[in-house]
């Protein structure tokens, strides 16, 4: 059935609002998953880094309401696209003031837009979600998040491949990347999807030759970097898939500086290809 047949353009402008929080029990497992060895766990009341709100919402749904691909079954709030494979394509932040461990936050959504496309392997929908975040001080993050719809092909068709960045880098930094870094990420976010921690079900269904490494958790990874580069995190970030990535080698951690001190970025697999690509900037 065409994604159209089912109107999914009344989902525009579709809204919801939930409260969430990252207790200290929880900070301290976030920090174990993915902090750099030199950063403390932040304490109860203590600033969270940057992107820690993603675990404040875990998709705390019941086992019945999971599709077979371990996402929350769609319908409610986001469209229900016919498509099997579901994808943080990208997105973009800006950050207004801090939230802290352990304070209620916020969150207001929207859904802004709904658009079919055509690619390589047959029809795709994105859907595009706008989220404010508000902690006790006020609006603390303006976030837009772009999801791509797909069908799973009968052969993994990955897009081309391009080059990261070389040169005079302003960091390039080696990360390690396991099963258990996969599971542990999975697990603070609360994400059951199995092309990230079952390995027959993402090369038997989904047509992938490994286990997928989260969007997320790239782009979590490149903005702990682009902290540290800078002493403090950026008042813009944005982030964008350009080619899967696998948990079966190492990825690389690469930025170069722009003209007007900020950072273009990006994991890199070790064949030299981009997996995702970001971009850090500083208004002071």
């Amino acid at each position: 059935m065409p994604p159209d047949a089912i109107n999914l353009q009344d989902w525009v402008g579709r809204s919801t609002t939930e409260f969430g929080c990252v207790p200290p029990t929880v900070a301290r497992t976030i920090h174990a998953t993915l902090a750099r060895p030199d950063r403390a766990c932040p304490n109860d009341g203590e600033p969270m880094p940057a992107l820690w709100h993603w675990y404040a919402f875990p998709p705390a749904v019941g086992m019945a309401e999971l599709a077979e691909d371990g996402h929350p079954a769609l319908g409610g709030f986001l469209p229900p696209v016919p498509y099997e494979r579901r994808m943080w394509a990208s997105g973009s932040l800006q950050f207004f003031g801090d939230l802290r461990v352990g304070e209620v936050i916020e969150k207001r959504s929207t859904i802004t837009a709904v658009d079919e496309k055509k690619g390589s392997t047959g029809g795709m929908v994105f859907v595009v979600v706008e989220h404010e975040l508000f902690g006790s001080a006020g609006l603390a993050i303006r976030e837009t998040q772009s999801i791509v719809y797909l069908p799973i092909a009968p052969a993994f068709t990955p897009p081309p491949k391009k080059p990261g960045p070389t040169g005079d880098l302003a960091f390039d930094v080696d990360h390690n990347v396991s099963t258990a870094l996969l599971f542990r990420y999975s697990a603070i976010t609360f994400n059951a999807h199995r092309i990230h921690f079952d390995l027959p079900y993402a090369q038997d269904v989904e047509h992938y030759p490994g286990l997928v490494v989260h969007g997320p958790l790239q782009a979590n990874l490149l903005m702990a970097e682009a902290t540290q580069w800078k002493g403090y995190k950026p008042d813009h970030f944005s982030f964008r898939g350009v080619h899967p990535m696998f948990h079966d080698s190492d990825l690389q951690l690469r930025a170069v500086q722009t003209d007007v001190g900020g950072l273009e970025m990006s994991t890199v697999a070790v064949g030299g290809h981009m997996g995702m690509k970001a971009t850090a900037d500083w208004e002071g």
